[in-house]
């Protein structure tokens, strides 16, 4: 189903609290199916795809800003008729919910997994890097290399076919390279805001390679009402490589 440009799908009990699920830098909702059964459980769940990626509108705006992405959930949820809803995002799609506090009365509690307050000099080199890697080699190359940024090596291994499935499927649909320009762009322009207000998980791993651990405790030292949870290992998709500790962590802190 498709409103305010954005595709989205519905799961779980029909009178469930709402819980938005928001993926990082792919912006494809695909990404959270590790998490989607234990979620969906108890929670109605709401997936979508962000604009440019996926089967969402694929025009963006040149000015393109992590509000601007916000303003994007809003309108979404005003279409659909949601007035109160939890959100779940990794890392870009964690900045999402922040922004959407802002303008979200209906807000309720927030994770923020992997995510940050202001860019930091290493993964401003990593996005460089996949970048150059884009420019200079094209999309297969990218494609092939993103997963030594999410990942833990020994994960890696012992899901390469998993890996080289995910990644053939990926380069089908792969977006024109103005839209990664931009989305890159807006994360790495994102300033945590001065207010926002709302009960806040930040969930840490420890071995992130893309994201260094300590961004999200200065995310977490720098909101109000936020709490620190870490993930030994992981990497930067902890909720894709260890999804039973990722959903066990999430779901006590949606019930709590």
């Amino acid at each position: 189903m498709q409103a305010a440009g954005l595709w989205y799908e519905w799961h779980g009990p029909e009178h469930g609290e709402v819980v938005i699920l928001s993926p990082g830098m792919g912006g494809s909702a695909g990404y959270w199916l590790p998490n989607l059964a234990a979620l969906a459980a108890d929670y109605r769940v709401l997936l979508y795809d962000h604009r440019g990626t996926g089967r969402s509108d694929r025009t963006l705006p040149d000015d393109l800003t992590i509000a601007s992405m916000a303003a994007d959930v809003l309108a979404l949820l005003e279409e659909i008729g949601v007035e109160r809803a939890h959100f779940i995002g990794h890392a870009l799609g964690g900045l999402i919910g922040l922004e959407l506090a802002r303008i979200f009365p209906g807000i309720g509690k927030i994770v923020v997994i992997n995510g940050w307050a202001s860019l930091d000099p290493h993964f401003a080199r990593c996005f460089e890097t996949r970048l150059e890697l884009l420019h200079r080699s094209g999309p297969a190359a990218y494609v092939r290399a993103q997963s030594f940024f999410l990942y833990p090596a020994n994960w890696i291994s012992e899901n390469i076919a998993q890996l080289d499935a995910e990644g053939a499927h990926q380069l089908a649909h792969f977006p024109p390279v103005e839209t990664l320009e931009k989305r890159i762009g807006a994360a790495r322009m994102f300033e945590l805001p001065a207010d926002v207000a709302a009960d806040i998980l930040v969930l840490v791993s420890e071995d992130d390679m893309l994201v260094p651990s300590h961004c999200a405790r200065q995310l977490a030292d720098r909101l109000p009402r936020a709490m620190l949870a870490t993930m030994a290992w992981g990497g930067h998709a902890c909720n894709v490589t260890d999804p039973a500790t990722f959903n066990s962590l999430a779901l006590e802190f949606l019930g709590s």
